[in-house]
């Protein structure tokens, strides 16, 4: 017997070669093979929205290939991704190929092992057309909006434009904000911050609260207040009225879903959502680990909104735990997280497909981003079947002259998870990781300074992709497989631009979502889209049938789509004009700046008179205008002044003539501490992420590094180098064979 199985990918066909005998045939179909054509509307509205699709330009090889191949197959498994697209997919192939209704066998898999590849070959099913047509109704609904609403923007705004149903909803999220931004008018208000004594000379920052009769908090909303403030406590003693101390308990967050995934990559490893996708890909579709195991898929399914995990995946993680962590870093039961009631929960939460496959294992078989994301997702996984951290908690009162003040801070008594993982959050912490001196109720402590500090509110933050996605989610707007997607084409198309990890709207986008929140009002409207996601989910449970949901969008939106044809006329859109300081070559005038398929030009306004364009070029400020640190010494190539500069791993200096001369310099600071080895000046460097590291000033004359702060005192034990331990506030001396060690001062620590 024969077997053909059909996939989307060619990496994903060689992983799944290897798991089958040589009775399997696998192929890939590289995507989609039919689709709607470009070229009109593809779709017979008029005959209950019946699309018209033809084979994908460039297939045809492809397709004649996979039709000889079925027809010599006694069975055929159609294996594409356990998503609607993959179903989408499954079924134009078997339309495509002519394959009979009884030989087709459609097989998923949540992840790409030798294991879940013959399971899934045992259980075949039938395709599932509820699945089919949920996707269908969003390519029909997204076609229609598309090809009807495009030809109205050019004819109203500009030549090339295009709209989207749920890209126009994320461009007035966007919008939206930088309007807030506009109108936020700053509030004054000010702090008032004394460094206190105790009675062993430890120093304690605190802030004021409020008044120490009431206990309720006061805001301080200008000079005076503060003044007022600073004048009644100088030189007051402070009293400590209550010492408040408890314990917390901190749960880890689940594992990664899609839009937690593309969030924290974004927070911490600096990704575009589209890096993140296509590297976690990548590492789903497999991974040729060579002698440790062959061509292995890493994680699972990465398009996911479920927090479900197989049973057997949580006990290879205990177990995991269990033996390297030890048993009380394993919770005694398995941890359970509930998925959001509007998830699909069509797939497990994102995780190591296996536990043999450890990151440090298999580094060498990956690239640094494949590492660097296969690390987070193993780490975030491992964690969030851990034991709680626990946490010593204080808030400390102290009155001066009736003026409340307050401290706060916590210190960590068991890490539990946070051994492997902690997650980032865009919000800022109120309590800090800092251990409070020994102080008592009633304890009188000595005023050293008190200052007040002026402050104005901050108006609210631009949109990033890590907190838009999260926005998006939240509203229920698009799914797991759309969040990049629509930030790719918002941001390709020009509705949207990029300052640093911002996004921030053009002022093409701000006119055409101005434009169509006016005539369109449900195309950008949060609700209507995440209305439309739940009728589509609707769809896909068999609970909605496709051609009803397509009329109750298209019905409405035909008579708002006429009436806008007739009552906007282009005179009435204006797009502001970004001008250049490029002068036209041929007719003097101010170049301007244009969008192309190649991206940003600049061009003469006088088009189609004057056709000069010329590339946008950056330009070079000398160092003084840029108000850069000019370093104390000279290039040594060439002589030049050198200039700070700011790169992936820190700060550096370099050479102003680059990109002529590529002298550059890292950026040290001497810690006046002596090298252990060679007696010259330690320095601090950055290493990968930032972190700091420490290392001899002549290096490469003299190899010395730590990655643990170096310090002026020597063991009492054997003479030797103390080290502050990075991350702990502990002196140790790392000499072989001594194991001395001690609580570090608070000031070594902080450092």
């Amino acid at each position: 017997m024969t077997n053909l199985v059909i996939v989307e990918s060619p990496a994903k066909a060689n992983t799944i070669k290897g798991y089958l005998g040589q009775s399997y045939k696998v192929i890939a179909s590289k995507g989609h093979v039919r689709d709607l054509p470009k070229s009109t509307l593809g779709i017979d509205i008029e005959n209950e929205f019946e699309p018209h699709y033809i084979n994908i330009r460039g297939k045809g090889e492809l397709i004649k290939e996979l039709k000889k191949e079925a027809k010599k197959a006694d069975r055929i498994f159609l294996a594409t991704d356990p998503d609607r697209e993959g179903e989408a997919i499954s079924w134009h192939l078997a339309n495509s190929l002519g394959i009979a209704v009884d030989k087709i066998n459609r097989i998923t898999f949540n992840e790409i092992t030798k294991s879940a590849v013959k399971e899934a070959i045992k259980a075949p099913r039938a395709l599932d057309m509820d699945l089919v047509n949920a996707q269908q109704t969003r390519r029909i609904f997204d076609r229609i909006v598309g090809y009807k609403l495009s030809p109205f923007l050019w004819k109203k705004v500009k030549s090339g434009l295009s709209a989207g149903r749920v890209q126009s909803a994320a461009t007035k999220i966007i919008v939206e904000r930088e309007n807030e931004i506009r109108a936020f008018v700053p509030q004054e208000y000010w702090t008032v911050e004394a460094i206190i004594e105790t009675g062993s000379g430890q120093e304690i920052s605190v802030r004021y609260f409020g008044d120490t009769k009431t206990g309720e908090k006061a805001e301080l909303s200008c000079a005076a207040d503060a003044n007022r403030v600073c004048s009644e406590t100088e030189g007051k003693p402070f009293t400590a009225v209550e010492i408040k101390k408890g314990t917390k308990h901190k749960s880890p967050a689940p594992p990664f879903i899609t839009s937690t995934l593309q969030q924290e990559a974004s927070r911490k490893l600096n990704f575009q959502s589209q890096r993140t996708m296509r590297v976690a890909q990548e590492l789903y579709e497999g991974i040729n680990l060579g002698s440790d195991g062959g061509v292995q898929g890493l994680i699972t399914y990465m398009r996911t909104d479920s927090l479900r995990v197989a049973q057997e995946a949580q006990n290879a993680a205990r177990a995991y735990i269990q033996e390297k962590y030890g048993d009380e870093y394993c919770t005694k039961l398995p941890r359970i997280y509930k998925s959001k009631a509007t998830a699909q929960d069509a797939h497990e939460a994102i995780r190591p497909s296996s536990m043999k496959h450890d990151p440090q294992k298999v580094k060498k078989h990956l690239t640094s981003d494949q590492y660097r994301l296969y690390k987070l997702i193993w780490d975030r996984f491992i964690a969030s079947q851990m034991e709680n951290a626990t946490l010593a908690t204080v808030v400390a009162d102290f009155d001066c002259q009736g003026n409340l003040f307050r401290t706060r801070g916590y210190t960590v008594t068991f890490n539990g998870y946070m051994a492997v993982y902690e997650e980032t959050t865009d919000e800022a912490e109120e309590e800090q990781n800092k251990k409070l001196p020994p102080v008592q109720e009633g304890d009188i402590l000595k005023n050293k300074s008190v200052d007040g500090t002026q402050h104005f509110t901050e108006p609210p933050a631009r949109y990033t992709e890590a907190s838009l996605i999260k926005f998006l989610e939240e509203k229920g707007i698009g799914r797991p497989s759309t969040y990049t997607p629509i930030i790719t084409i918002i941001t390709s198309r020009g509705y949207v631009s990029r300052d640093g990890k911002s996004l921030v709207p053009t002022p093409l986008g701000e006119v055409t979502t101005k434009l169509m929140t006016e005539h369109f009002p449900d195309i950008v409207d949060y609700r209507f889209t995440a209305g439309m996601e739940d009728k589509l989910d609707s769809i896909e449970a068999g609970e909605a049938e496709m051609n009803s949901v397509l009329h109750s969008f298209y019905d409405g939106f035909k008579v708002e789509l006429d009436r806008a044809m007739e009552s906007v006329s282009k005179d009435d859109i204006e797009v502001p004009i970004e001008e250049t300081d490029m002068v036209c070559d041929n007719c003097g005038s101010t170049m301007i700046v244009k969008n192309g398929r190649f991206g940003k030009f600049a061009a003469c306004p006088n088009y189609p008179n004057c056709k000069t364009t010329k590339p946008l070029v950056k330009k070079e400020l000398p160092a003084e205008e840029k108000k850069v640190e000019i370093a104390p010494f000279k290039c040594e190539l060439c002589g030049g002044d050198m200039v700070q500069r700011s790169g992936r791993y820190g700060s550096f200096y370099a050479c102003v003539n680059y990109p002529k001369c590529k002298f550059t310099k890292q950026k040290v600071r001497e810690l006046g501490v002596k090298c252990p080895e060679c007696q010259s000046e330690l320095v601090t460097k950055y290493g990968r992420n930032r972190t700091v590291f420490y290392s001899c000033s002549k290096y490469p004359d003299c190899s010395f590094s730590s990655w643990d702060m170096p310090t002026n005192e020597n063991c009492p034990d054997c003479g030797g180098m103390l080290f502050v331990k990075k991350g702990k506030n502990q002196l140790v001396c790392k000499k072989d064979g001594c194991g001395f060690k001690k609580e570090a001062p608070k000031t070594q620590a902080e450092e």
